[in-house]
């Protein structure tokens, strides 16, 4: 599965980061399969599994084994709520950490400010994200029989580099790669989108079924992209992270000011 895939090398990258987290905040956790990955890195660290969909979390509280519960190696609690609203307290967590599920949110800007908020200064916010070439064989392939939004447009790296700024993250770094997956034909990558939750949720799409007459005009249209036999479809993957630094400003945008005692002198 993808998702695992880039799960792995932003835990890679994590190793070169300096950090003991004491609570730890996965923000679309999904399965939990990150949250068990994040809790085996950090043994002592509170794991908050929190993601929107219930039956997601009832598959994730299953995946602990009674043994690691008894022994409490590590504590994994899930939060049911949106992660734009997340319902903790301000400074309450060092680490927050989203694979691949920022792009749920329609605009991703008030999600990274809320992550800012429950962060505590010196936390690290860690994420991935799809970017706009995600998909970009299947959007070509509806494109060429209508004009209908059918596959969603994702944030450009530079774009969500601005909105951490905005958000007032200090020294943002991101980054990005492809990543093309095979497919035997478009069943199976409509299948695997299905699995893993990828579904059309665009404001402005059609409320209909989508008629055989589109469906068949988007595979002859994709059957043109077959090479060695398999279909490819590509993934644009953005890397992020940021750090929580010393508020600059108030909630109501005054400035700040720190005044530090004079020293005293010598003599």
């Amino acid at each position: 599965m993808l998702a695992r895939e880039v799960e792995a090398r932003m835990l890679e990258r994590l190793q070169y980061v300096k950090l003991e987290p004491g609570r730890i905040l996965d923000a679309g956790c999904g399965d939990g399969h990150g949250a068990d990955c994040l809790s085996k890195t950090y043994p002592e660290a509170h794991l908050l599994g929190l993601d929107f969909a219930y039956p997601m979390l009832r598959a994730a509280s299953s995946r602990e084994s009674w043994l690691w519960r008894v022994l409490k190696r590590a504590r994994v609690d899930y939060l049911c709520a949106d992660f734009a609203a997340v319902p903790l307290p301000a400074a309450s967590v060092d680490l927050a950490w989203s694979n691949l599920s920022l792009h749920c949110a329609g605009d991703p800007q008030p999600v990274l400010k809320e992550l800012r908020r429950v962060l505590k200064v010196g936390g690290l916010l860690m994420f991935s994200c799809y970017g706009p070439d995600t998909l970009k064989e299947l959007r070509r392939a509806f494109a060429a029989h209508d004009g209908e939004a059918r596959v969603h447009d994702f944030a450009d790296m530079h774009d969500l580099g601005d909105m951490l700024s905005a958000c007032g993250y200090a020294a943002p770094v991101m980054d990005m790669e492809l990543i093309t997956l095979t497919y035997a034909d478009v069943e199976a990558l409509l299948a695997d989108l299905r699995a893993s939750g990828q579904i059309n949720v665009l404001a402005g799409r059609r409320r209909g079924l989508t008629g055989k007459e589109v469906f068949s005009a988007m595979r002859a249209a994709y059957e043109k992209l077959r090479r060695d036999g398999s279909l490819p479809a590509s993934f644009e993957i953005v890397y992020g992270h940021a750090w929580k630094g010393e508020p600059r400003t108030t909630e109501d945008g005054r400035a700040i000011v720190r005044l530090e005692p004079p020293l005293p002198k010598r003599g």
